[in-house]
């Protein structure tokens, strides 16, 4: 930013990229009329830190504490991303899940400030004016259209806390300049019969929209954002089964873009099974795996692990898919199994199969049994348990439990946070992932990329060194990230998506694309 550069109290008290609240200097306040508007003494940013951790500190409940952080974030975004990043640990459940997930079902009674892009389709025709004023320069969009959220379902406008809260993320771990991120909820209705009841529903109050029109509406929205920001890298986010595989492939090389659900879940859960099976000291190759939940998440953790073993059996609501189950859709097929058993329940095929891998991203509470547990316990030493579906109260068993029924032999990670348990987070690639996309100039994102990433991510695991957990504390993530991003940008060359560079112009390029929470001075 220009130094010198006019500007009225106004703006900058007004703009949390700009306002630095009390710790504007002296000369910046003689400059820019702020002398009388603040209060006398100039405070240090460590200063500022501290009051607003304690004032953090006296929020009673998450979503209190979620409030007080989101209402500095619209106030003074360096010192949001400072607080953030210094308390990561305590924090991070209160800016993404499980909170956001509470704050989701709440939104129209919650919602205060505005930010992020509404897109809705009776403003199809205006959908261009709408575009064509938004803000210059944005290198990352979070998009979505609130149909399945998180494991909680069709929230409508109430989805919108997800794309805010994971570019929220891409700053902390990943470097991405807030000023340059754009969250975008697209409306097109809301299946949910509850919030269309609601008199204070604050979306479009109308069925969801289907077949050609949602997919004309789609298409649409792509086209506009690739006119307006043709180098911009675009992140699908929780969209329904049916739209999140069938809009990635239609659009992939069409803009830069990659589903978090299908592609980031799939890496991140690969990262865990490699380090999981590595501190075991056996080959992936020969680990059979079950996943619970034949949906966008589960077949994309399917496809991601087949590169690697080709042991994988898939349940869903219909039971294993089977080369005979009528209901299996085309994704689904790819991997049925042969199965001369009538029962197809998940119990059983735990029986059958003695999985060494077991993963759960069904969204159904408790569905992992003790029965179950004990059932595979039995039968391999150090079982792999992932009941992945957030929120907490969607996980497929507390870990808890898992560490009884196993007599602690289990290795375990969760979608979610529980105390001393890994929580496999999407959060350990996609910031790393988009780092090393944008820093590359990759004009596509494909599967090759997360699994680099996947690799990576997987030798910073505490486990092989020290018998810890699967994944680094976040506070490492930050810099582990860049190393995402340097080996993905990397890899991006090697696949010629991305122009030539030496490794120290990589690492130069990586840097150079990291913001840094920090003042700038403006006098």
């Amino acid at each position: 930013m220009a130094k010198h550069k006019k500007f009225s109290p106004d703006q900058l008290l007004n703009n949390p990229l700009l306002n630095k609240g009390s710790a504007f200097t002296q000369k910046e306040r003689d400059a820019f009329g702020l002398n009388g508007l603040l209060p006398y003494q100039v405070s240090t940013m460590e200063q500022q830190l501290q009051r607003r951790y304690a004032n953090f500190s006296a929020q009673k409940g998450a979503l209190a504490k979620y409030t007080f952080l989101s209402a500095l974030q619209n106030r003074n975004e360096v010192l949001f991303y400072r607080l953030v990043q210094e308390h990561i640990d305590e924090m991070m459940p209160l800016v993404y899940t499980p909170t956001v997930g509470e704050v989701s079902l709440h939104f129209s009674v919650l919602y205060k400030e505005h930010r992020g892009v509404y897109i809705s389709y009776p403003h199809k025709d205006k959908m261009h004016e709408i575009i064509r004023g938004l803000k210059k320069e944005v290198d990352v969009i979070v998009v979505t259209d609130g149909e399945r959220i998180l494991g909680l379902g069709d929230l409508g406008v109430g989805g919108m806390t997800i794309p805010l809260g994971k570019l929220v993320l891409y700053t902390i771990f990943g470097g991405i300049n807030p000023a340059k991120t754009l969250p975008v909820f697209l409306d097109v209705g809301t299946n949910n019969e509850t919030l269309l009841d609601d008199p204070l529903y604050m979306g479009w109050r109308n069925k969801r929209i289907s077949g050609k029109e949602y997919d004309n509406f789609i298409h649409q929205f792509v086209k506009e954002i690739k006119k307006k920001y043709p180098n911009v890298l675009l992140q699908w986010e929780d969209f329904a089964k049916p739209h999140a595989k069938p809009l990635l492939e239609k659009y992939r090389e069409k803009i830069c873009s990659f589903n978090d659900d299908i592609q980031g879940t799939a890496a991140v859960v690969l990262s865990a099974i490699l380090a999981g099976v590595k501190a075991k000291k056996e080959s992936l190759e020969e680990q059979r795996v079950v996943i619970f939940g034949g949906g966008g998440a589960g077949l994309g953790i399917a496809r991601y692990i087949a590169a690697y073993s080709k042991h994988i059996y898939v349940v869903d609501r219909h039971g294993l898919i089977t080369t005979k189950l009528k209901e299996a859709d085309k994704e689904q097929k790819k991997f049925a199994q042969s199965w001369d058993h009538k029962d197809t329940s998940l119990l059983n095929v735990i029986r059958q199969v003695r999985p060494h891998i077991l993963i759960g991203v069904s969204g159904q509470a408790g569905s992992f049994t003790e029965e179950m547990i004990k059932e595979m316990a039995k039968q391999v030493e150090k079982p792999l348990i992932f009941p992945l579906s957030n929120p907490n109260s969607c996980c497929e068993a507390k870990p808890a439990d898992l560490m009884e029924w196993t007599q602690g032999k289990a290795i375990i990670a969760t979608g979610s946070p529980f105390e001393g348990i890994a929580q496999c987070n999407n959060v350990y690639i996609f910031p790393g992932v988009g780092l090393g996309v944008l820093a590359s100039g990759a004009k596509t994102v494909p599967d090759s990329l997360f699994y680099k990433a996947a690799e990576v991510l997987s030798s910073y695991s505490p486990m092989l060194k020290s018998g810890g957990a699967l994944f680094p504390r976040f506070k490492e993530l930050h810099d582990i990230s860049k190393h995402i991003a340097v080996a993905v940008a990397q890899k991006a060359q090697e696949e010629g998506i991305a122009k030539k560079m030496t490794p120290e112009e990589t690492m130069l390029a990586v840097e150079k694309t990291m913001w840094q929470p920090e003042y700038e001075s403006l006098y």
